[in-house]
């Protein structure tokens, strides 16, 4: 809180700030605003094909190579005009790109190595013509250095203007060009044999990659631009696989962090706009890495704890086929398969832990797969539902280790194991294509035990 003259002057609050953003009132705030959301738009979508096609420096190789591009139109006009500095920024890009496809095609240097080249030399070209701009005598050469991390703040509505037409064309032509863009970046084998021009085509990604870098150094700088391109997309895989839909997500995300940086950048002047971008952007894919729900690491952590509780309770099932299968007073057929085992005779067949075993029977009863013995304490049997699991379970196990050694040859004492691991994962229609495949073989395993037929579930409830 300050005073003057007697009057006291009240710093404005966060929230105050916040919602005089919202309100639109301060015009240099809305050209900030407009230009973050479709530079973080567009340039997220345009980088996902730059990230598709594994050649993830290429944005970064290219925002550095437009440095000497801004400082030589400097030079040259001496004037800090926005489409002269635009015309030399993507000048000076297609010739860092000309460079980085020509080394690989005509010397032994590999795409990587050119792209390193491409971005030493060019950033090295710039920072010496930026250092002779500063010892002249001339306006407007003060700002320059704002490149190399971008300044918002200094957006004029000639550089919005022109960063909104550049994006505008940039989501425009990847939305007529979609398909022929997928094409060539999945698969240009077949792309080719369709008659498609892949060169056409690849200097129209190209044109579009450059000019959503030279419009984001405005805001985001050279060295942050690739950034902008990659993260949004590499956050976006984590939420699906399919491309539009991945696109639409890096859009997105591109869009929010523009919407929240610029936000931030209002209410605290002394932040820069582009790097809070980046910022958020890294938030936003760390929040994705953990938390999406196909993908994300808490997605697949779940995921990797129910399936091994699936494998432990499908082992024991089995475990109870076997040890029904062994007993020597059953020798009925079909095999009976409501004997009743101790937990002890259990972990004979089956290693673990006791404690885990206990756990794992608890869920099977609670399911239903389990019956508890009346005059036993920790004595267990299959209900009909259980013993109609046990076989398929026991039957896929069999079918499989009969397929390993029929088709791939692999000699029966080495078969169970993989036999393990696969049962939890094979499918009923697998497992009658697998059948079908075996060439008389179908009644008994390696091992010579026999394969139980497919028993469908009971419907009914255990009396």
């Amino acid at each position: 809180m300050n005073s003057l003259a007697g009057f006291e002057l009240i710093e404005p609050s966060f929230w105050m700030l916040f919602i005089e953003f919202w309100k639109f009132n301060d015009i240099n705030a809305v050209w900030v605003l407009i230009g973050t959301v479709l530079l973080g738009i567009s340039a997220s979508v345009i980088g996902s094909f730059v990230f598709l096609r594994k050649r993830a420096l290429m944005g970064d190789a290219l925002a550095h190579a437009a440095l000497p591009g801004v400082m030589i139109a400097f030079i040259l006009f001496q004037a800090n005009d926005p489409f002269i500095m635009f015309l030399g920024a993507v000048f000076s890009s297609f010739m860092g790109l000309f460079l980085m496809d020509w080394l690989p095609k005509n010397t032994k240097i590999k795409p990587d190595a050119a792209m390193a080249i491409t971005l030493s030399f060019f950033f090295a070209l710039g920072m010496m013509a930026l250092s002779y701009i500063q010892g002249l005598e001339v306006a407007g050469k003060s700002g320059l250095d704002k490149i190399l991390f971008g300044q918002a703040a200094a957006m004029l509505l000639a550089d919005l203007y022109l960063l909104s037409a550049v994006a505008l064309l940039v989501l425009t032509v990847v939305t007529i060009f979609f398909q022929k863009f997928r094409l060539i970046t999945f698969n240009r084998i077949y792309a080719k044999s369709l008659g498609l021009n892949i060169a056409f085509y690849d200097v129209v990604l190209a044109l579009l990659i450059v000019l959503s870098v030279v419009i984001g150094l405005q805001i985001v700088g050279v060295i942050l631009m690739a950034a902008l391109l990659l993260t949004p997309i590499a956050a976006a895989k984590f939420w699906s696989a399919k491309l539009p839909v991945m696109l639409f997500t890096a859009g997105a995300i591109g869009g929010i962090s523009g919407v929240v940086s610029a936000n931030i950048s209002y209410v605290a002047p002394a932040m820069p706009t582009g790097p809070w971008m980046v910022v958020v952007l890294s938030v936003l894919f760390i929040l994705s890495f953990l938390f999406a729900p196909q993908r994300g690491l808490v997605s697949n952590l779940r995921q990797q704890s129910k399936l091994r509780k699936q494998v432990r309770e499908e082992n024991v099932l089995r475990t109870l086929y076997v040890l029904n299968e062994r007993d020597p007073a059953n020798s009925s057929k079909p095999l009976r398969l409501d004997g009743s085992y101790e937990v002890e005779d259990i972990l004979k067949s089956r290693s673990g832990s006791f404690s885990e075993l206990q756990k794992t029977l608890s869920r099977l009863s609670k399911k239903g797969l389990l019956l508890t013995v009346a005059n036993s304490q920790s004595a267990v049997s299959l209900s009909n539902e259980g013993q109609s699991l046990a076989i398929d379970l026991t039957r896929r196990h069999r079918l499989w280790e009969n397929y390993l050694t029929e088709q791939a040859d692999i000699a029966p004492e080495n078969v169970h194991q993989q036999a393990e691991k696969i049962e939890h994962l094979l499918t009923e229609k697998q497992t009658q294509e697998i059948e079908k495949s075996l060439k008389g073989s179908g009644k008994e395993d390696p091992h010579g035990k026999n394969i139980p037929a497919s028993r469908p579930s009971s419907q009914g409830e255990d009396k």
